[in-house]
């Protein structure tokens, strides 16, 4: 007696229906869709651009006040100034800067699409109630399925590439801003309703204020994420410290790979210390203010 389960579903069927649309979309609004996302690889490239064209010693001392502005601590400063100069030794600055730059594009789209939505969901519940499943879905999904539909649209490249990484990276942020705004105190709500406050006001002057650290600890796990999904996406063209370890796998060079990947946790470790530090201190300024 067969054990196989049951073949209730024609899943073949299911699939080349699938596969069918997405080749329509490709076929008809491929090159719409192209030039609607044109404006987003511009921007990439110039940020890219820019941060290849900047000295290496700017951009340690940017990264330096970042992280004394955030920590306000000279070890943390020196800690990641440590880090980016190791980047450097090993030969991979220019690798670097192009991922920071995917990474710090596809991290402030996710924010600007990201905290708005959060907002939406909540001061919506029946929006909350559809929201939540499909941002489940989103953050459950095995990151390599993201590349397939994007690679399909535009073929490889770094438009495919930065809009995955939105896709991956952008469900934190939506969800924390929802939480955050959910968590003020009704209290607080309240007595500002009663001063005659307009939805507005309560939303910019109490709300989003109250739940900026919270909003942080989204926007943080979104640039990890972003971080990491960057790496990933280099097997599609994105190029930078992800292309150097996908070199090393194909070619079986240990050193390469782990030299990149070195490089790829001094930079996490850099950006997590400075958003992380970033939110103490708006919880620290909020508990003083309370």
């Amino acid at each position: 007696m067969s054990d196989n389960f049951p073949q209730l579903l024609d899943t073949r069927s299911l699939q080349f229906a699938i596969d069918d649309g997405f080749n329509w979309i490709v076929t008809n609004y491929g090159d719409t869709l192209e030039q609607i996302f044109m404006p987003l690889l511009r921007f990439l490239g110039g940020l890219e651009a820019f941060l290849q064209w900047l000295p290496w010693y700017v951009t340690i001392l940017v990264i330096a006040a970042l992280t004394h502005a955030a920590a306000r601590r000279i070890r943390a400063t020196i800690g990641a100034v440590a880090m980016m100069l190791v980047i450097g030794l090993l030969g991979l600055w220019n690798d670097a800067m192009s991922t920071v730059a995917l990474m710090l594009a596809a991290t402030l789209v996710s924010i600007v699409l990201g905290i708005p939505l959060g907002i939406v969901l909540a001061r919506s519940n029946p929006v909350r109630t559809v929201a939540l499943p499909m941002l489940d879905i989103m953050q459950t999904m095995p990151i390599f399925v993201y590349l397939i539909p994007f690679v399909m649209l535009f073929g490889p490249g770094k438009i495919p590439a930065i809009l995955a990484t939105v896709f991956f990276a952008i469900p934190p942020v939506i969800r924390l801003t929802d939480l955050g705004i959910r968590q003020v105190d009704a209290e607080v709500v309240e007595a500002i309703e009663a001063f005659g406050a307009t939805s507005g006001q309560k939303l910019f002057k109490v709300q989003i204020p109250l739940a900026m650290p919270t909003i942080m600890a989204g926007i943080n796990q979104t640039t990890m994420m972003a971080l990491s999904m960057v790496v990933i996406a280099s097997m599609i063209g994105a190029g930078g410290l992800g292309y150097q370890v996908l070199q090393g796998i194909q070619r079986l060079e240990v050193s390469r790979g782990l030299m990149s990947g070195i490089a790829i946790v001094f930079l996490a470790v850099v950006f997590d210390r400075i958003a992380q530090a970033f939110g103490r201190r708006a919880q620290k300024h909020l508990m003083a203010e309370e």
